[in-house]
């Protein structure tokens, strides 16, 4: 099987902006990323089921989205939504209600965009968090992370405020408050993903370099944490920021990025407990973003001040990775999105 991946990058030294590459099943293999859409900054991606690239965009002093056309490779330009300031973060798809989410870590502030019937965009609200944490990096808000629980609503992950802030979503994209979970201080979270019985969730922090095990209540909205765990050995003393989270289909097993130790970090969802069962080399230098193939089968990483993607394969019982190549050429990458 031939899977395609987009690659977000920065645009601070050689990269052009999006990158694609093909990655075949049966050879294990991964395609050199080749260049196919000219933009500045587009550091994080999706795409929606009509097959519409949503993509962080930055244009001069201008920062936003924009949306293109996936139909043949061609990379349309449908419309964007550009602003005076620094570009989001972070981009999320709401498919039932048409909405895509943004994350603005400088700014603090979370904004919802109507995705229209000819694909055009429109800004529906926008939300300005505040607070603050005993970090240094935590002198203000700085939303990292904003996508849909399971149950619908807007959870938005604050590493100034080291807060997880719930937002009802009405139809036409207006944000209200619902609660706010706080994380203990200095955690530093990033980002969040839920597991299939859609009641545990997993917090990463960035500052800390933890991972938190939430309980989460859908019939009052709220989060409860359960334990938190360390993502990087107790004796590592030099800096490091855990970074992206994902969990396999199954919800077995955890996988978060290590920038400083340079890992990926291997946990196992037991049933009373998360375990750490693996420490691997991301074999470059700050690795950002990774993402697990359709099969789950493999999993690829992007390293971004070494300019290298890896390939990794992956045992589906155990979760363990075993590193198949690590000098796949990408150029500041930040973003791995496998395209359904």
């Amino acid at each position: 099987m031939k899977e395609e991946i987009l690659f977000g990058t920065y645009t601070k030294k050689s990269s052009q902006g999006i990158y694609q590459a093909t990655l075949d099943t049966e050879l294990q293999t991964l395609s050199k990323p080749k260049h196919v859409v000219s933009i500045e900054n587009p550091t994080y991606l999706t795409t929606t089921p009509a097959k519409t690239l949503l993509t962080i965009a930055k244009e001069g002093s201008l920062g936003g989205i924009s949306a293109y056309a996936l139909q043949d490779e061609a990379y349309t330009l449908l419309d964007d939504a550009l602003e005076d300031g620094p570009n989001p973060c972070y981009v999320a798809f709401d498919a039932p209600r048409q909405l895509i989410y943004t994350a603005n870590y400088h700014l603090g502030t979370v904004a919802v965009y109507r995705l229209n019937a000819d694909q055009t965009l429109t800004l529906c609200d926008k939300v300005t968090q505040t607070g603050n944490g005993p970090r240094p990096e935590q002198t203000s808000a700085h939303v990292h992370y904003t996508d849909l629980t399971p149950d619908g609503r807007l959870a938005v992950v604050d590493l100034g405020s080291d807060t997880v802030t719930l937002y009802d979503v009405s139809e036409d994209g207006k944000l209200t408050q619902h609660s706010i979970f706080e994380t203990e201080a200095g955690f530093g979270p990033r980002h969040l993903a839920f597991a299939p019985d859609k009641k545990t969730a997993y917090l990463v922090g960035e500052l800390s370099s933890q991972l938190a095990v939430l309980d989460y209540d859908q019939t009052s909205g709220t989060f409860k944490l359960r334990e938190t765990v360390a993502t990087i050995p107790a004796d590592w003393t030099k800096h490091n920021g855990a970074a992206a989270i994902k969990l396999s289909k199954d919800g077995r097993f955890i996988y978060i990025s290590n920038r400083g130790h340079d890992s990926l970090a291997v946990f196992e969802a037991q049933a009373d407990k998360v375990v750490l069962t693996q420490l691997i080399s991301s074999e470059g230098h700050f690795p950002r973003d990774f993402a697990l193939d359709l099969t789950e089968k493999y999993l690829v990483l992007a390293n971004q001040e070494t300019d290298n993607a890896v390939l990794y394969s992956r045992d589906l019982e155990t979760g363990m990775l075993t590193c198949l190549k690590n000098d796949i050429p990408l150029p500041e990458g930040v973003c791995v999105y496998f395209v359904a």
